[in-house]
């Protein structure tokens, strides 16, 4: 169950029982309609209690009518002062039976609007002034005690309702609390997975622009043709960086409802592709991808485009920290035993390490993204030195 103090800014100061004066939020429309119909309610009653003082001395008629007229407009200030103004019409509704519907109303607010540490005093203070209304004004038919059930049956009811209008009131507060903290849990989620994609596509595609602008820079006297295939591998790479960024910047402007279908995702179809790109870089790369037999169903997309990345980012890291360095791609799996995807390769000496990495910065979470992408896919990766010095990165992902 979510604590208090998680949705305390969700939740309204009268329903935490604030401070007693404390301005409440601008009244709504329903608000309006909800005090004026509590405020006739409490004149009806006084209007149908006033046959009773009938016959009383001049002075106290004056008094009572003076006194309900003012309890009843207070009841415009019951959302500042609900627990001041039940007190002080409880006290005076012993004596004075015109503030009997203010008095009630009071009570009403009270339950609704504070906690029953608050409210259930007030309740007893209620049923305790309860005692000198019936010796004042005993029902002939029920007695003095007769009344004091009857009335306290009613304070009762009311107070209960007012119990139950509060927990109607703090559980729809707390669903919204709750709809609200899982849309933001939804916009998170999605923001990491689109820093996850940009991650793994732009570091693939800024690593090849950098093995080809760095071959530029180390072979001045290449073949023109050399230096054109370059070039040429340098301004592909960057226009499709470039609208990777575009295509990103956009899912992230645009609102939900007009979001664009995604343009389609790489698969296990597209690994060779990848592989052969990474050749024309100048990286030594050799794909061992085992074909399932022809009777088994085509592998999800999902877990194609795992696979993809998974590979993707092991072949961005062997540019950046083992340049020249051969390397070996093997990826197998079947229906119920689940993709297996293997990338290995020679460890270089520190100090072409330190160079690779001079060269070619990174931020160093792409093998903590690859982790959290292959767990969210319900499978597992690692990463251990063989004993040959290779360094291998092993991804298991299920395949249903």
């Amino acid at each position: 169950m979510t604590s208090r103090m998680e949705y305390r800014w969700l939740l309204p100061s009268v329903l935490l029982g604030e401070g007693e004066g404390e301005r409440p939020a601008r009244r709504s429309t329903r608000d309006w309609i909800v005090d004026t119909a509590l405020f006739l309610s409490a004149c009806g009653l006084a209007l149908a209690a006033a046959p009773d003082i009938a016959g009383k001395p001049r002075a106290y008629v004056v008094t009572e009518q003076v006194l309900g007229a003012l309890a009843c407009a207070a009841l415009w200030l019951r959302r500042r002062w609900p627990v001041t103004l039940a007190l002080v019409t409880s006290l005076l509704g012993s004596v004075f039976t015109l503030l009997g519907g203010a008095g009630v109303v009071a009570l009403f607010t009270v339950a609704v609007h504070r906690p029953f540490k608050i409210a259930g005093p007030v309740l007893a203070f209620f049923l305790l002034t309860a005692i000198p209304y019936v010796h004042v004004w005993p029902d002939p038919e029920f007695g003095v005690w007769g009344s004091f059930l009857l009335l306290a049956t009613v304070i009762m009811m009311i107070f209960a309702w007012g119990i139950v209008v509060r927990a109607r009131r703090q559980l729809v507060i707390s669903l919204r609390a709750r709809a609200s903290a899982a849309a933001e849990e939804a916009r998170q989620l999605e923001r990491e997975r689109i820093a996850r994609e940009m991650h793994d596509v732009l570091a693939h595609r800024i690593s090849i622009l950098s093995l080809h602008a760095g071959a530029l820079e180390y072979s001045p006297g290449a073949p023109p043709e050399q230096i054109q295939r370059a070039a040429s591998a340098i301004r592909t790479s960057a226009h499709q960086a470039l609208q990777d960024l575009r295509e990103v910047i956009g899912v992230l402007r645009q609102a939900p409802e007009d979001a664009r279908p995604e343009r389609p995702q790489p698969t296990l179809a597209d690994l060779p592709a990848l592989v052969e790109e990474s050749r024309q870089a100048g990286m030594d790369v050799t794909l061992d991808l085992v074909e399932p037999a022809p009777s088994a169903p085509t592998p999800p997309e999902a877990l194609g485009r795992n696979a993809y990345r998974i590979v993707q980012e092991a072949l961005t890291n062997a540019r950046k920290h083992a340049p020249g360095a051969p390397v070996t791609v093997r990826v197998a799996g079947a229906p119920g035993e689940g993709l297996t995807v293997e990338v290995a390769n020679p460890v270089p000496a520190a100090a072409h390490r330190r160079q690779a990495v001079s060269e070619i910065p990174g931020a160093g979470t792409g093998l903590i993204g690859l982790a959290e992408r292959a767990k969210l896919a319900g499978g597992r990766l690692d990463h251990h030195l063989s004993d040959e010095g290779a360094f291998v990165l092993h991804a298991w992902l299920p395949w249903p």
